[in-house]
């Protein structure tokens, strides 16, 4: 195994990509709020298409670099999950389809009809997470997960305030936390 340690403007293009990435997320985030009922299908599937590009670009980076560094072949497919790689251009597959259906309390599609398919697995996950949707408290380390991320936003974009514009109160209050954990303390002039 190696043990080189990873150059540093390799690291730091890494530390670049996931902060891209990042910034994606809490726009998906952000436009799942109900103020922004008329912009809501486009701009999540904008950004979370361009989070996605921004992961995959990451990904053939280090793959590049693990490539001409002597990684075989077969290690480098298996450390990329070639497996599970989708192309978006095919659009929605069965199992997104079944997924969808169970999300929205449809019936089970007829490609979700055979056990232990794909699309009958998806179809269950989709009835759990509408389940999870119904419960009243929220897993607590999605919610910090959440307001971490719109905290950050807030905080970049110096708008902590608006953050009580869309969110709900308790994901506000914590976001709001957040951004002021982030602020750049004053410097002391001696």
């Amino acid at each position: 195994m190696d043990s080189t340690p990873m150059p540093e403007p390799l690291r730091r293009a890494i530390h670049q990509l996931v902060s891209e990435a990042v910034q994606n997320c809490q726009e998906v985030l952000r436009y799942t709020e109900p103020d922004q009922a008329h912009t809501w299908k486009r701009m999540t599937l904008y950004r979370s298409t361009d989070a996605a590009d921004t992961m995959n670009m990451l990904a053939m980076l280090i793959a590049a670099y693990s490539q001409r560094t002597g990684t075989s072949k077969n290690a480098l497919e298996a450390y990329l999950q070639l497996f599970q790689q989708r192309d978006r251009a095919a659009g929605p597959s069965d199992g997104e389809w079944a997924h969808l259906a169970g999300l929205l309390g449809e019936e089970a599609p007829a490609s979700a009809g055979e056990a232990r398919s794909w699309p009958s697995m998806q179809f269950h996950d989709g009835r759990t997470h509408a389940e999870y949707a119904q419960q009243p408290e929220d897993d607590p380390q999605k919610l910090f997960t959440e307001a971490c991320l719109h905290g950050l936003k807030a905080r970049l974009c110096e708008d902590v305030d608006s953050l009580d514009s869309y969110l709900p109160p308790q994901m506000a209050a914590m976001a709001r936390k957040v951004a002021e954990a982030l602020e750049v303390p004053e410097l002391a002039t001696t």
